[in-house]
């Protein structure tokens, strides 16, 4: 499809009628003989998902003495992966 970049754009309003009119019309197009996922599954509730009382966390390890933070990707690598880059601590890939 062509698309004129320098058209002048919609407003915010105007695209995001346009934008999910088009979207769900062709959404339940495409599925017409499909059946719909959430009718086999069935509806969530919000007492459902206030049941899990899981707490989701990970446990941080501290930076070693033997690692370092990239400056560019901000990862944490080895220092056999530090690149020469003029005093900036930047990994091999990065560098």
């Amino acid at each position: 499809m062509n698309v004129d970049h320098d058209a002048a754009r919609p407003s915010q309003a105007e695209a995001t009628d346009d934008g999910l009119d088009a979207l769900t019309g062709s959404h339940a197009k495409g599925r017409a003989g499909n059946a719909d996922v959430d009718d086999v599954a069935g509806p969530v509730s919000a007492s459902d998902l206030e049941s899990t009382d899981e707490e989701m966390s990970v446990p941080v390890v501290p930076m070693r003495g033997d690692e370092f933070r990239c400056a560019r990707c901000f990862l944490i690598h080895h220092r056999s992966r530090l690149a020469d880059d003029h005093g900036v601590q930047v990994c091999r890939d990065c560098a």
